[in-house]
């Protein structure tokens, strides 16, 4: 092997060690690197989720049934939106 070859995987090797060092202290490599704390961020992404699930399911279908009960030259979809808007009042 001649020199310069020698000389450039050298340098390869310097710099691939760097990148594996740098990626060792990346967030998601220290997240994962204990249970405990993996299980914790696991759990409050999915309390995250959650939340926002059931958050955004309220506001579309709240909008959705005001929007329906809107549409009264509908007769059925009228008066049964009407009676949805009502129950959801009653019940605040």
């Amino acid at each position: 092997m001649s020199e310069q070859s020698e000389a450039e995987m050298k340098h390869s090797i310097d710099r691939l060690t760097q990148e594996l060092e740098r990626l060792n202290t990346h967030r998601f490599v220290t997240v994962h690197s204990s249970t405990w704390r993996l299980l914790s961020f696991q759990f409050m992404r999915g309390l995250a989720f959650g939340l926002g699930s059931v958050i955004g399911a309220t506001l579309l279908v709240s909008t959705l049934v005001w929007w329906a009960s809107q549409i009264e030259f509908i007769p059925v979809i009228g008066e049964w939106a009407a009676q949805l808007v009502e129950e959801m009042q009653r019940t605040r």
